[in-house]
């Protein structure tokens, strides 16, 4: 009979503790200690064998369901609705398509939203409602054009299309149209053919900036819009400073000779041609700049009259010569006599002020005499 387990191991775990130094009544002889070791053989050997037994039948199920498996279909796919785009003229938030997932819409500036905003995919793959569209915000519904202008929709705008004599953005203006003497309208730069479009099954025509529509429906030509005249009107801030001139589509703005024209393309100013070696001033001259143009003067000293006499000491100025001691007349006579040049424009509306003149105290003589005007 085969002891069991724990006392197999009782045995082992004795001798162990009874070691050959110490003799001692509770240690089993050499005969039962072999026979107890191989006992506990017999036992392990016994063990391994069921243990290896198992470690087969494991490894026969593991295989069996790894063919199981492998032999099974694919895995059904994670449950999903269709992909969705943005609408034309809107924008889309969401990029996953999965159940519970949501997707939102909205739209460009001009355009507002049919449909739902958003929407939630479905457990059966649907989404819970359709995919919205923009449609345009209708800007002429409130007839923005004015004078009979017809108003055309556009991307986030609309336009007018005014008719013969009206021009601004609700053809709110009346139009002066121009063109140069000796030309034609339809044959000159100052006609156009205009650009027409297809709306709703009605032919729009328009026109380029600086050009007004005119004529007859299939008959139409772009006519050049005169600014030069239309701004010339009483009450109107004037396009340039000196001349309008009038090009297709356009204007330019042109200087008198003797000015040129500044950076902005409408003011004037004036050229010094003094500055520079245009003018051609003889010998004894001096250059003296004008609105326009230049003048070559040579300024003479007044002739003298009794003990009074000048000299000319700069081409501006003139000095009276010493006076004779007993001379009183000649002391009261201007002790220097100055040129100055002012250049005016000419048409100026009178009465008016051009310039003034005093004379500084000085002492032991009056004070300053009341300013002098000269109209």
């Amino acid at each position: 009979m085969v002891p069991n387990c724990p006392r197999a191991l009782f045995l082992l775990l004795l001798f162990l503790a009874c070691p050959e130094s110490r003799a001692s009544q509770n240690c089993l002889s050499k005969q039962q200690l072999l026979t107890a070791i191989r006992q506990l053989q017999q036992l392990l050997k016994g063990q391994e064998t069921r243990f290896a037994e198992g470690v087969r039948h494991m490894k026969s199920r593991l295989a069996a369901l790894q063919s199981s498996v492998s032999r099974a279909g694919p895995d059904a796919p994670s449950a999903s609705c269709p992909a969705l785009s943005a609408p034309p003229d809107g924008k889309k938030f969401g990029s996953k398509y999965l159940v519970d997932h949501e997707v939102h819409f909205t739209c460009n500036p001009g355009f507002r939203l049919v449909g739902p905003s958003s929407v939630v995919c479905l457990p059966n793959g649907t989404w819970t409602g359709e995919q919205p569209r923009c449609r345009d915000i209708s800007e002429c519904s409130s007839q923005p054009c004015e004078n009979g202008g017809t108003c055309v929709e556009g991307t986030n705008q609309y336009k007018c299309i005014c008719p013969l004599g009206r021009t601004g953005s609700r053809c709110q203006h009346q139009a002066e149209t121009a063109a140069p003497e000796g030309s034609e309208a339809r044959d000159s730069a100052f006609s156009r053919a205009p650009r027409c479009a297809q709306v709703e099954r009605t032919q729009h025509c328009s026109c380029e900036a600086g050009f007004h529509l005119s004529g007859a429906a299939g008959d139409s030509v772009c006519q050049d819009v005169n600014e030069c005249e239309l701004y010339g009107q009483e009450g109107r801030p004037r396009l340039c400073m000196h001349t309008c001139m009038n090009t297709p589509g356009s204007y330019r703005c042109a200087c008198p000779s003797g000015y040129r024209t500044l950076a902005d393309g409408k003011s004037c100013e004036d050229v010094d041609e003094c500055a520079s070696p245009q003018h051609v001033c003889p010998r004894g001259t001096v250059c003296i700049n004008t609105g326009g143009g230049f003048q070559c003067v040579s300024p003479e000293c007044p002739d003298g009259s009794g003990n009074v006499s000048y000299v000319k000491t700069s081409p501006f100025q003139c000095e009276r010569n010493p006076c004779p001691m007993d001379s009183r007349p000649c002391r009261h006579m201007p002790k220097t006599i100055s040129f100055h040049y002012l250049s005016l424009p000419s048409n100026l509306k009178t009465p008016i002020t051009l310039f003034r003149m005093a004379t500084a105290s000085a002492p032991g003589r009056p004070g300053p005499h009341r300013p002098e005007e000269r109209r």
